[in-house]
């Protein structure tokens, strides 16, 4: 090579270059997976079921964890077989919305004796002789106190008759009519004269269309029905669709319970008087803590209420989230 070329190809390497290798990987720690939690709701067809499995499942990614989400749709043997679809596939921990406060009990113990933590979100189970490691709820007898200062609000001095709208498969629904019942009571000790009288207590399902048609059959039987206690929003719409097919809208006043958007659209627009609101994203990123506390040997509340809030159509009309 001539002396001339060698200088060229010098020339050419420097500012060419010699073929890039390839980039070094970067070497910042692996997302490692923490396991899989199994969550069983009780319905998704219920907007505050899914909105908690929807918060649980963006928390526990967070977290590293990989989530199954599963619709029970209220029936207590197919969440049995989630349970057990759960235990088969290893997963890490599990999170239920019982769909029976007792009949879950044996699918609980399964689990129990796999070794796989249990934890419950909004609705608690009283089956006996199970474990369950932690509950993050609705204080829903304190709600259901404020469902019943609602409602002696809505009926003012003349009382009336009115009908609770229940759904006594969930002990969340038990505790709010007991906490209803209790503050109606101690209104009509104390005021005879304005006494609210419960003459019917009808099965809703929790669902607007079974809330409808019990709603039309106390009409039928107690046409001069003076206010209704709805277990949550669901039941409080399909009880204001049969309200307003009878004519009665004027007439009847509801208190419902949740706090969800449609619910809250409701009391704006003068369907629902009241609701104590429940608050479904709260209850899905803590039960995840709970859920990663309890694996790491970390101590924690096992069963925490978290206060309701009543919402009347003051609080509506200044709500930027409605229309």
């Amino acid at each position: 090579m001539t002396r001339r070329a060698a200088c060229l190809l010098s020339f050419l390497l420097l500012f060419c270059g010699c073929p890039a290798a390839p980039p070094a990987e970067k070497s910042g720690p692996k997302t490692v997976s923490r396991g899989t939690i199994g969550f069983s709701a009780l319905t998704l067809k219920n907007p505050f079921f899914k909105i908690i499995g929807d918060t649980l499942a963006s928390s526990a990614k967070e977290q590293g964890f990989e989530v199954i989400v599963n619709d029970a749709e209220r029936d207590v043997n197919e969440q049995s077989k989630h349970i057990d679809n759960f235990i088969a596939q290893g997963v890490t921990a599990i999170v239920i919305n019982p769909t029976d406060r007792l009949a879950i009990g044996p699918a609980i113990k399964k689990a129990n004796q796999a070794g796989i933590p249990v934890f419950t979100c909004d609705l608690q189970c009283e089956a006996e002789g199970i474990d369950v490691a932690g509950h993050v709820g609705t204080d829903n007898f304190q709600g259901g106190k404020l469902a019943g200062d609602a409602m002696i609000e809505a009926l003012g001095s003349g009382g009336g008759k009115i009908m609770v709208l229940h759904f006594k498969q969930a002990q969340s629904c038990v505790f709010r009519v007991n906490g209803f019942t209790e503050t109606i009571t101690a209104h009509n000790q104390a005021n005879p004269m304005a006494k609210i009288e419960i003459v019917s207590e009808l099965e809703g399902g929790g669902l607007q269309d079974e809330s409808y048609r019990a709603t039309a059959d106390a009409l039928q039987a107690h046409p001069d029905l003076s206010g209704i206690f709805a277990i949550n929003d669901p039941s409080a719409l399909g009880a204001y669709a049969a309200l307003k097919q009878a004519g009665k809208t004027d007439q009847v006043k509801i208190v419902g319970f949740d706090g969800q958007l449609e619910g809250k659209q409701a009391i704006k627009e003068g369907k629902i008087y009241a609701d104590p609101v429940q608050f479904p994203e709260k209850m899905g990123t803590q039960t995840v803590k709970n859920v990663v506390l309890f694996l790491n040997g970390e101590p924690f509340e096992k069963v925490e209420l978290i206060p309701t809030e009543l919402y009347r159509k003051a609080d509506a009309d200044k709500d930027p989230a409605l229309k």
